[in-house]
């Protein structure tokens, strides 16, 4: 199977699970481990327009704002610094996930708000939360904030509330998911 290329100014939905559907994150210090590492490596190479972190596997949305192998390198890096570090704290080995992080373009702006909602309320999905407005590993928070936290992801916020047209709508369609599931919302009914 060929991956996709990451090209430059597209947008992509990556993802991935622990090998054999295990847990990638054990605890609360592994997912603030994983998003000090996405600061680290991915910092001026991509915008992020959302995350998610779940027990055994995650969501981001990127646009990506360097050359293909740079942010190549630099998701790779940080994949590999992030097994490492999790393989010695939990004492094992071998690969935490499976194969290559998995990668699809987006080229259509309705499927990207979808893929941001999908991505900001997978936890209540899965049913890890009852609320996915108060999940801390998603970036949900983050993008109707006020203030630009130094201990989170950097979002994309202007860009991501433009996509929604305004942060009333992106809410507006958070709460929508509820009662109608994630491929039903049509930005244009």
């Amino acid at each position: 199977m060929k991956l996709e290329k990451l090209q430059k100014d597209h947008y992509y939905h990556i993802y991935n699970r622990g090998i054999n559907g295990d847990l990638i994150f054990k605890s609360n210090e592994n997912k603030n481990y994983f998003l000090k590492l996405i600061n680290k490596y991915l910092s001026n190479k991509v915008s992020i327009l959302a995350y998610c972190l779940m027990d055994n596997h995650y969501h981001i949305a990127i646009q990506v704002i360097e050359e293909e192998k740079i942010v190549t390198q630099s998701i790779s890096n940080l994949f590999n610094a992030y097994a490492k570090a999790f393989n010695k704290m939990h004492h094992r080995t071998g690969s935490l996930f499976e194969k290559h992080f998995r990668r699809i373009k987006i080229g259509d702006t309705n499927y990207l708000r979808n893929l941001i909602i999908y991505i900001n309320t997978n936890p209540e999905s899965h049913g890890i939360t009852r609320e996915f407005k108060t999940y801390k590993y998603s970036s949900y928070q983050t993008t109707i904030s006020i203030e630009n936290s130094t201990d989170s992801v950097p979002i994309a916020k202007e860009e991501v509330i433009n996509l929604f047209e305004n942060q009333g709508n992106f809410e507006y369609l958070h709460e929508q998911k509820r009662s109608l599931g994630h491929d039903n919302l049509n930005w244009d009914s």
